[in-house]
């Protein structure tokens, strides 16, 4: 689930699409347990966000590495046609 790169680790976390345009909270997976991600509107694919203090502690003392959290917008896969519309009406 993780990479590790000496005391940070990264990690993809899914992000559904409303979420992505709107904001929003997210849950992030870390060594023990989740962390809650604010996501502001517009987050984009793939972009990163970094959890100070939230990755592998550094042998011998109390400061720890950083998680970074990077964005994988998951896109429905079916649409109802009033969904469709709405989608249809947008501005590109």
């Amino acid at each position: 689930m993780f990479e590790r790169e000496g005391d940070d680790l990264k990690v993809e976390v899914a992000v559904p699409l409303r979420t992505a345009m709107l904001g929003g909270e997210i849950e992030v997976p870390i060594i023990n347990g989740k962390v809650a991600l604010k996501v502001p509107p517009g987050t984009q694919n793939g972009q990163v966000f970094r959890l100070a203090g939230k990755g592998m502690p550094h042998l011998g003392d109390t400061v720890r590495g950083d998680l970074f959290a990077g964005v994988k917008v998951v896109l429905p896969t079916r649409l109802s046609p009033e969904q469709r519309k709405l989608f249809e009406e947008l501005p590109l």
